[in-house]
């Protein structure tokens, strides 16, 4: 964004989003370690805000006319890769399935953000899951070819407090808004869930590679909670840095007389997008690493198309 009065590239990026109008600064006090606050440089928006839609440009006349000479080299591409059983990178006569959003964040690594539609392309296979501001994971590109935009909402980070004295007990999914579903195949209980996070005193913070989401009393009026996202961005390494993988590092400051219990919970669906988790044939795997490290495999059975 350019200051027309000064000239100064960064003189309204700068002071456009401070920190200080989305964090209190004695969160931001509070939250000074491990890289728990964000920086000044962040992409912010309020979780409760919503997107404006995206539009699409248009040329003139004239400057179709100037385009024609690139528009056959691009068509000549299109169809030569096409004759090898390749997608073109870069093809502008077919209509994406999977567009950009206005409400998408730091997507789950996926450096390249690539999208693979050969099968053939085995040694740099890789895919991305693309992350909201809001918390919600979508725009799910496992499959080569193929793009899921709507969100999985089984996919969701969830808290839960208890504190002695008072007897005071909060508990929600870390996303804002109230779950809606039209028909019982796509609940699956999920309407039942805590969705009570408003979202008003959160904010998500975007720094490629990594994200922030910071809850400022929420849903605890007495406890600040910093997520933060990392993805691998690993240099002169291209196939792992497009994998989709991310790290979520939780810092909890408690600013109330109390001693409060906190339980984190992560959901996740063993899908690819869709209803592909009621395909069947799936099974989970709990391990233990040497290094203690412990989780679960989720091995997902695609049945490929005739």
């Amino acid at each position: 964004m350019i200051d027309m009065v000064s000239g100064n590239l960064f003189h309204r990026r700068k002071y456009s989003w401070p920190n200080e109008e989305y964090v209190s600064r004695s969160t931001l006090h509070l939250l000074d370690v491990d890289s728990a606050a964000p920086p000044e440089q962040a992409w912010r928006r309020k979780l409760n805000s919503h997107a404006n839609l995206l539009k699409e440009f248009s040329v003139t006349f004239t400057e179709a006319l100037k385009m024609i000479r690139l528009g056959v080299r691009l068509w000549s591409y299109v169809r030569e890769e096409a004759s090898y059983g390749r997608k073109a990178p870069i093809d502008p006569f077919t209509k994406e399935s999977c567009k950009p959003s206005a409400s998408q964040g730091v997507p789950l690594g996926g450096m390249g953000l690539l999208q693979f539609t050969s099968v053939s392309s085995r040694n740099n296979r890789s895919g991305s899951i693309s992350r909201g501001f809001r918390g919600e994971f979508k725009h799910l590109q496992i499959l080569p070819g193929l793009c899921e935009t709507s969100p999985v909402m089984a996919n969701q980070f969830s808290i839960f407090i208890s504190r002695e004295e008072g007897n005071k007990k909060y508990s929600s999914v870390l996303a804002p808004g109230q779950y809606e579903v039209s028909g019982k195949l796509n609940d699956q209980g999920l309407s039942s869930w805590g969705w009570n996070l408003s979202g008003q005193h959160s904010t998500y913070h975007a720094l490629f590679p990594r994200a922030w989401t910071i809850y400022d009393g929420e849903p605890d009026p007495e406890l600040k909670i910093s997520c933060r996202q990392i993805s691998p961005f690993i240099p002169h390494n291209y196939r792992d840095s497009s994998l989709p993988a991310a790290v979520f590092v939780y810092t909890l400051v408690n600013t109330g007389k109390e001693r409060a219990k906190v339980s984190l919970l992560l959901t996740w669906a063993n899908s690819i997008g869709g209803i592909s988790h009621l395909s069947g044939d799936h099974d989970n795997e709990p391990f233990t690493a040497k290094d203690g490290v412990s989780g679960v495999l989720l091995h997902h059975k695609q049945v490929a198309n005739p």
